[in-house]
């Protein structure tokens, strides 16, 4: 983890804190997409989207709703997934907002329209472009559009090429470290400045640092129990070695070993 005083806008951390002040997210909103917005509402800051069915959970940087119902995820990207891993996050993240959607009670001939932004600190299409937009449209005859009210963007903070507005430009910029003029960019390097200073705000960021230490020793402690119990399978049933031995083999604590015994019995 980074230092607090270390921490920028493209840190994940800051960039939720900063994106919670609605001037700021419903001046970025509004420069990306050239429109004008009259109020955003917060559904959540790190919404966890839950399917249904149960499987795995979305966890959203910034999920808010404008005042004629669009729903607006922002995403700060700074590493770049191997092949198609951020198209098909999009379409993974698209699946739980119409989820969510759909569970309180829209129809789906009424759900909202939804956008979802990914602010890169790379190139994701390798077009040198500062901003990429995507629709659904028929392949055969492009004035066709399927018109389901998705969009996907994603800001590219390596750009060239494109139309893009001034106050976007540079803000792409001040992602890759760079401090200009800018209006919009001098508000946001003051706001991040003001943050720092809050001696609440720091106690509330070494808070969070614990408790990710913690998750993270807990996510390890239970790799090492699965690959303890997939070891004790194949020893137990396939070797035919006593529990006990097995055990006593791979170096389990003593306490652990009714624990390990139960766990195999279960899947015997």
């Amino acid at each position: 983890m980074k230092d607090w005083k270390d921490l920028t806008i493209s840190d994940d951390y800051m960039f939720k804190l900063i994106i919670k002040r609605k001037r700021i997210c419903k001046q970025m909103l509004e420069r990306i997409l050239h429109i004008e917005i009259e109020d955003l509402s917060y559904v959540g800051t790190e919404k966890v989207l839950i399917p249904v069915y149960g499987s795995k959970g979305v966890r959203m940087d910034v999920y808010v709703k404008d005042g004629k119902g669009t729903v607006y995820n922002i995403e700060m990207q700074v590493r770049k997934p191997e092949g198609d891993g951020l198209a098909k996050r999009t379409r993974c993240y698209q699946a739980m907002m119409d989820a969510d959607l759909l569970a309180a009670g829209a129809d789906y001939d009424r759900l909202n329209p939804t956008i979802i932004i990914f602010i890169c600190s790379f190139d994701p299409f390798d077009a040198g472009r500062y901003i990429y937009t995507f629709e659904n449209q028929c392949l055969e005859d492009n004035h066709i559009q399927l018109k389901d009210g998705t969009r996907k963007i994603f800001l590219n903070t390596k750009g060239e090429t494109g139309e893009i507005d001034a106050s976007i430009k540079a803000f792409l910029r001040y992602v890759d470290g760079a401090v200009t003029t800018d209006h919009f960019v001098q508000e946001i390097d003051r706001e991040i400045h003001a943050i720092k200073s809050t001696a609440e705000e720091e106690a509330s960021y070494m808070s969070y640092a614990i408790s990710l230490a913690e998750e993270r020793k807990e996510g390890r402690r239970e790799g090492q129990r699965e690959e303890r119990l997939a070891i004790l399978r194949r020893l137990v049933f396939m070797s035919g070695m006593s529990t006990d031995e097995a055990l006593s083999l791979i170096g389990v604590p003593a306490d652990e070993w009714a624990q390990y015994r139960q766990e195999l019995e279960e899947i015997r």
